[in-house]
């Protein structure tokens, strides 16, 4: 049996994006963007899934993000997931990599024993592939990264290929590492209707402490017993849970900053009518096939 962790994240939908969510500055305001679960996360937990199914043992989902992220974890429940924590607090805002893989790891090291981490590669709103790797080196577990396969899987040692410029390589790691892994590495399964019905009532704390602010006959210490008692509540993790340096969390611990933001406009040029004929469209043809679009 392998006990599995997995590292999601909901990012801005970034196919989404037009002039209306786009700020003076350049930068991308998400509140105005829907959201949705990390490609390549979901593809992480698919793998952690089958490893489940073919040795057993649990899988454990955790996000980092404001108390909406916790859909992406409900996402996790859908799809097979044992358990999930939210780690939330405003503290968090502003981090960078680094920030945010000192706050996994610590988060990591509170849930317990395991034998493998999956990562995406990289998130769409970001693409820097560096969280999972600087979560590895500081939970002092090795890494493998680019991983499209799992070969072998015993008591102690992972075989895996993967992904290198121009080909393939076939590593072994001890246990625990962690893996970070690419688009193509597996479909993700349909989330299972059982399972949409047991937990689409799943809450964390931020929406269990809203619904007493809604309504003041509610106590959170009740809800929280009640919500945990029927295997609904999501658990969730802020600073002082985690007991975190301050220091190194959100914008004080991210030494990254944006220095310039350059708006990029897209303009339409010029445009011309192609007469729907054999003549017309054989001429569009030799346009392109000289401007080396295509041919």
């Amino acid at each position: 049996m392998f006990n599995s962790i997995v590292l999601v994240k909901q990012v801005p939908d970034t196919a989404n994006i037009h002039g209306k969510v786009m700020r003076d500055d350049g930068t991308v305001n998400r509140a105005k963007l829907p959201a949705i679960f990390n490609h390549e996360d979901k593809l992480a937990l698919e793998l952690a899934l089958t490893v489940k199914d073919n040795f057993g043992g649990r899988v454990t989902a955790i996000t980092m993000g404001p108390p909406r992220a916790s859909d992406v974890l409900r996402e996790c429940l859908y799809m097979g997931a044992d358990e999930t924590y939210l780690i939330s607090d405003r503290k968090f805002a502003g981090a960078d990599t680094l920030a945010t893989s000192y706050v996994l790891s610590e988060a990591i090291k509170k849930i317990g024993s395991f034998h493998l981490i999956f990562a995406g590669r990289q998130a769409i709103d970001g693409d820097t592939a560096q969280v999972g790797p600087q979560t590895a080196e500081k939970l002092n577990v090795p890494q493998v990264t680019y991983v499209e396969e799992i070969l072998d899987l015993n008591s102690d040692r992972i075989k895996i290929k993967k992904k290198i410029d121009g080909g393939y390589e076939i590593v072994e790691s001890s246990m625990p590492v962690l893996l970070t892994v690419m688009k193509d590495v597996a479909i993700p399964r349909p989330y299972s209707a059982k399972r949409v019905m047991a937990y689409k009532n799943v809450r964390s704390l931020m929406d269990l402490e809203k619904l007493t602010e809604e309504n003041s006959l509610l106590y959170i210490d009740k809800l929280v017993h009640e919500y945990k008692e029927r295997g609904l509540f999501i658990n969730t993790l802020t600073m002082d849970d985690l007991q975190l340096d301050a220091e190194r969390c959100g914008l004080k611990g991210s030494p990254t900053k944006v220095f310039k933001v350059d708006s990029v406009v897209l303009a339409g040029g010029g445009h011309r009518i192609i007469e729907s004929s054999k003549a017309g469209i054989g001429q569009l043809i030799d346009e392109l096939m000289t401007d080396h679009i295509f041919g």
